[in-house]
């Protein structure tokens, strides 16, 4: 069999993850065609179809499903690698250090520049989305991580846990209250997954009822916040997270009965595919 393709690959997860050739080369930047002449290309090398397509939906193959979930790992790898090249190509020693918003890391930057006055330390904020993914594909050395996250192939390092709070749209008959029950918010509509919040999702007349409205996909706290404030629902954030984006028009309460956010340092041991030194500098980390 030959090599696999890393640039067919990538074009196949873009197909997989949307199920629609015409999306995947919009996002891809390519023409429908290509995109499919190199969708064929790859399921003649690896001599399995990938793919049902008719005129009303696209479906993977159990082949398909299982490249899928073979091509993320390798696709990170790959993306690692590329990384480690280049930054040993730069010449003097970088770390990076990635954190979640409302995490406040300058303590720790310091203290790592003071210990190891050879490197340049930089920071890089990430989100839910990928946490952990810039652990594996190599773009940060260590990253504060907030609870639940995969953390398979990764050493974790519990650091403070954090109250959860309501935010509210200014104006909301809850807002101006301290403290609030997870129970008060039965009839409120999440704007984000069920899963994040699971004692809602056990007593939410949105769930019950089976006529809960789709949520789009936020990729920033920021992006929660102005749906807020435009009154389409609520969200439930680390205390942290809600302080350091205050705006005039959200309000928060603390929900007194639904467990802490967790916060953890995560890190990828050494020598491990994503982990950029086989000895990296190990600070007396303190909690942002």
């Amino acid at each position: 069999m030959a090599d696999v393709d890393l640039r067919k690959l990538r074009y196949f997860v873009a197909v997989a993850e949307r199920l629609h050739f015409g999306r995947a080369a919009q996002a891809l930047h390519i023409a429908q065609p290509v995109l499919s002449r190199q969708i064929k290309a790859l399921e003649d090398e690896l001599k399995a179809q990938l793919f049902v397509r008719d005129k009303r939906a696209t479906e993977l193959t159990p082949a398909g499903r299982q490249l899928l979930a073979d091509a993320g790992p390798l696709l990170a790898s790959a993306d690692a690698l590329r990384r480690r090249v280049a930054r040993a190509a730069r010449g003097p020693a970088s770390f990076t250090i990635g954190f979640m918003p409302g995490l406040i890391v300058t303590a720790a930057v310091r203290a790592l520049a003071a210990l190891h006055p050879q490197l340049t330390v930089n920071v890089l904020r990430t989100s839910w989305d990928d946490q952990t993914d810039v652990l594996h594909d190599g773009r940060a050395d260590v990253s504060y991580v907030r609870l639940p996250a995969d953390q398979s192939g990764l050493q974790v390092r519990a650091l403070l846990a954090e109250p959860r709070v309501a935010v509210l749209p200014a104006g909301h008959r809850l807002a101006g209250k301290d403290t609030i029950a997870i129970a008060d918010l039965a009839g409120e509509h999440l704007l984000q997954d069920p899963g994040a919040v699971p004692e809602w999702r056990d007593i939410a007349t949105d769930m019950r009822t089976r006529r809960r409205r789709s949520v789009p996909v936020f990729r920033t706290v920021e992006e929660k916040l102005e749906h807020v404030a435009a009154g389409h629902g609520i969200v439930v954030l680390p205390l942290s997270t809600a302080v350091f984006c205050t705006r005039p028009d959200v309000t928060y309460s603390h929900v007194s009965d639904i467990p802490p956010n967790q916060v953890c340092l995560a890190w990828t041991p050494p020598g491990t595919v994503g982990s950029s030194r086989t000895t990296p500098p190990s600070p007396q980390t303190t909690c942002p």
